[in-house]
């Protein structure tokens, strides 16, 4: 159970995560969720989330949602640059669920978000070491704490690491298993779900000129369609076991599902979609900038 739940993994993933994290973030509450500034005249209209009431979170004014902005696009500035990543990527998690707390408190909540959320929640408990320096002898971080793992010219490993993408993962896979339920709740099964017109139903009243398409010439294409969407969902869990190139082909699977939905119904769910990230070895990125430096020294001392 140990090594499912906190594998030791490159801390270099983390790094990279982050850059990829926090540039989303940035244009998240510049965009999907930039409705936070406009809730600001709409006091009437909160309806605040259990958490926010918890919190005795008051509604938005103008004032807080324009400096809560600044706060997140200043902390993911530095997070990515480096500046003290742990501390600014608090700032970053306090700061932007802050925001998705009033983004979803006006009478919509939207459930593409909770990976993203998840992930600058844990991202700052992981030290890690600069993206494409030295990094030192394996172990230790930019910091000077030590992440554990190997001998030195190895790649620093810890299960902080481990443990924060594997958090983010179980958020990825839960975001598809757990939209099981509400199908069963509205139509009874999921046979019923699958089985209905809902897909038909939603091209028809928000479809592309490719939906309509579909409906007018292949109408029976929604049913299997329906019964492919239930399938990911309902063997979503398996993705967390998967290695190598079925994990691929299985990421592969739910990325095209969501490129279907956006071109067909405009749907695209890129908060999730970011979040796959968290299954991918990027720490090989920082691979291949050590590699290019090398190879330009070499070039530029005439070797």
């Amino acid at each position: 159970m140990r090594s499912i739940l906190l594998p030791t993994l490159p801390t270099a993933r983390i790094h990279v995560l982050r850059v990829i994290v926090y540039a989303f973030v940035i244009l998240d509450i510049l965009t999907l969720s930039g409705d936070v500034v406009a809730h600001a005249g709409n006091a009437e209209y909160y309806t605040p989330l259990l958490l926010a009431r918890i919190l005795h979170l008051p509604a938005v004014t103008s004032l807080v949602a324009q400096l809560l902005r600044a706060l997140i696009i200043v902390a993911c500035v530095a997070a990515v640059a480096g500046v003290t990543p742990r501390v600014t990527g608090a700032a970053v998690a306090i700061g932007y669920w802050v925001w998705m707390l009033y983004s979803q408190g006006y009478g919509y909540v939207a459930h593409d978000h909770m990976a993203l959320m998840v992930a600058v929640a844990v991202l700052p408990t992981v030290a890690t070491p600069p993206l494409f320096g030295d990094g030192g002898p394996a172990g230790s971080a930019a910091d000077g704490s030590s992440v554990g793992g190997g001998t030195v010219g190895e790649e620093p490993r810890s299960e902080a690491a481990g443990w924060a993408l594997r958090c983010i993962q179980i958020a990825v896979v839960a975001t598809y298993f757990f939209s099981i339920v509400p199908k069963i709740l509205y139509t009874g099964s999921l046979a019923a779900w699958a089985n209905s017109a809902i897909l038909t139903w939603a091209s028809l009243r928000r479809g592309s000129v490719l939906a309509h398409w579909l409906v007018e010439n292949v109408p029976w294409i929604f049913v299997p369609a329906q019964w492919g969407g239930v399938a990911l969902e309902a063997l979503s869990p398996v993705v967390l076991f998967l290695r190598g190139r079925a994990l691929y082909v299985a990421i592969a699977l739910y990325i095209s599902f969501h490129l279907a939905t956006l071109v067909l119904l405009g749907i695209h769910f890129l908060p999730t979609v970011i979040c796959w990230a968290a299954f991918l070895p990027l720490e090989r990125w920082r691979e291949l900038g050590r590699g290019r430096r090398p190879r330009r020294q070499a070039a530029e001392s005439g070797v």
